[in-house]
């Protein structure tokens, strides 16, 4: 699925889409900074305009002034310089796993792409120094924990601010280095950050947002391998494809609900259903598929501008206006959109891994499974009784799904007071993405069982009945048959499950046409 030659991103203040971030992230695409006399002369203009103010003695928030409730803090001239560095030093205080390289990678350049905007105050040498980081893969190694979402992403983006001024560590071709000995080797200087840079470095939205565009797209491929998932369960289920006819989601038209309707439609070739019994209507997590999966289909796209305005947004404070010779001081590091687009990702995806679960309940239970054999065990004989097939895997896939439900708990619906209240309504954004992540992850693995299960299902309904699934649904099981038999005699099934998972994390079968 990946091109073999990586596509080209461009950072010069423009507009960039998830898909670009996510793409960067997985080292699927190359970074440009754009290096055109006009542009660096827009950027540097801010950072004139910033210094012709302070010689005119103007207070500025974050470069004459303190940070925060400390605003009203007057800083003498003789230490204005020394400011930014205290910020990212006083805010060293992250904790928890570090976040990995894809991560990292996603947190920098939506970074780049805000400072890329011209409102931060920021010099062209700035921009070249974090898009360096970005295209020599040398990544700060930032916690994961300590940001509130407002004032921006403070803490974890204070690593990047201290990698950047040659301190703190860095991960660098897979190993955790000092900064300083790593520039020694490749002979880069530590940048001194100048007034208001180590603020528009870290008083931000970058954390967030970059896990947003990976949320996003992980989800968007979620959202086609639950439908193939479904499609291979209906036929192992003797499942009914009129549920899926396209004239019947014409009265209810969402275009989630629409289009997952219509892969399914296809996916089936719209014949009868192999073994099907009297059964009018299938079970819910059969018949309603599609409006489970639309949502989430839905969900992305109407959250779509959340992310993407967020990304190409100037987003710290104060904002520099050196256009019309302007401070403008307001909240734009506040994180609300991104944290309701992850609130809402995470609720919609959960609701897929309580889909795939039910799905596969159905398919180990000799009660509802139209004649398979109960856990999909593949063993008949003498030996049968000592095997258990899937039995294992369900119940893992059940503790996934808890657990995945368990964490679409609003984390928006947390804010807390802090920082002297100055800081007294926050948008916990970056931990709802965080916690979006993790529902996905969990819903990877339920989709890791399941696949495996219903290939598992399919073939024994094959057998059977004598029906051949269609062509779409073939092509899947011979793919997963690559790295994974047909279970037999009980194995082990971790290692084929983790096969499976990096599978899904890469993207790595075509199912449909891309998402719009």
């Amino acid at each position: 699925m990946n091109a073999s030659t990586p596509s080209t991103v461009l950072f010069d203040g423009g507009d960039l889409r998830l898909e670009q971030i996510d793409a960067l992230a997985a080292r699927r695409a190359v970074s440009v900074l754009d290096d055109g006399a006009p542009f660096r002369r827009r950027i540097d203009r801010g950072a004139a305009f910033l210094d012709t103010l302070l010689k005119e003695e103007g207070v500025i928030y974050g470069v004459t002034t303190g940070y925060g409730d400390s605003c009203t803090v007057a800083i003498p001239e003789a230490l204005t310089e020394a400011l930014p560095e205290r910020i990212f030093t006083f805010h060293g205080c992250g904790l928890g796993d570090h976040f990995d390289e894809p991560a990292t990678r996603a947190i920098l350049a939506a970074r780049l792409a805000s400072l890329c905007r011209g409102y931060s105050g920021v010099r062209y040498e700035l921009l070249q120094r974090l898009h360096g980081l970005l295209q020599a893969d040398l990544l700060p190694l930032i916690p994961e924990e300590g940001s509130v979402g407002a004032s921006g992403d403070l803490t974890p983006l204070s690593y990047v601010a201290a990698v950047l001024a040659g301190q703190r560590s860095l991960r660098v071709e897979g190993r955790v280095r000092d900064t300083g000995e790593v520039y020694a080797e490749r002979g880069i200087s530590p940048l001194t950050l100048r007034p208001k840079e180590g603020l528009a470095l870290m008083n931000g939205t970058a954390v967030m947002t970059g896990l947003a565009c990976l949320a996003f797209a992980r989800a968007a491929y979620l959202e086609q391998l639950a439908t193939r998932i479904t499609a291979l369960a209906s036929f192992a289920l003797g499942g009914n494809p009129a549920h899926f006819d396209p004239d019947l989601f014409a009265v209810k038209p969402h275009p989630g609900p629409v289009r997952a309707a219509r892969r399914l439609h296809q996916d089936l070739a719209a014949g009868p259903a192999p073994g099907h019994d009297a059964r009018l209507q299938d079970r819910y997590s059969l018949r309603c598929a599609p409006h489970v999966i639309g949502v989430l289909g839905d969900t992305l796209t109407q959250l779509r501008g959340f992310v993407e305005t967020e990304l190409n947004s100037a987003n710290d404070n104060p904002i520099i206006d050196a256009d019309n010779q302007r401070v403008l001081h307001g909240g734009h590091f506040y994180g609300g959109h991104i944290g309701q687009a992850m609130d809402s990702l995470k609720t919609a995806t959960a609701s897929v891994a309580d889909l795939l679960d039910r799905q596969l309940a159905q398919l180990v239970d000799p009660k509802f499974n139209q004649g398979l054999p109960a856990n999909l065990s593949a063993v008949e004989g003498p030996r049968a009784c000592i095997n258990h097939g899937f039995k294992a895997v369900q119940i893992g896939a059940s503790a996934w799904t808890a657990e995945a439900l368990k964490l679409t708990m609003p984390a928006t619906s947390f804010s807390r007071s802090t920082e002297c209240h100055n800081q007294d309504k926050v948008s916990m954004g970056t931990i709802a993405a965080r916690d979006a992540l993790r529902v996905l992850a969990l819903t990877e693995q339920v989709s890791a069982a399941a696949l495996l299960a219903v290939c598992q299902a399919a073939e024994l309904r094959q057998a059977r009945d004598g029906a051949a699934p269609p062509e779409a649904l073939a092509e899947t099981l011979v793919a997963v048959r690559r790295d994974s038999s047909p279970l037999i005699e009980d194995r082990p099934l971790e290692h084929e499950l983790r096969g499976t998972l990096t599978r899904i994390r890469e993207r790595h079968w075509s199912l449909y046409e891309p998402h719009p």
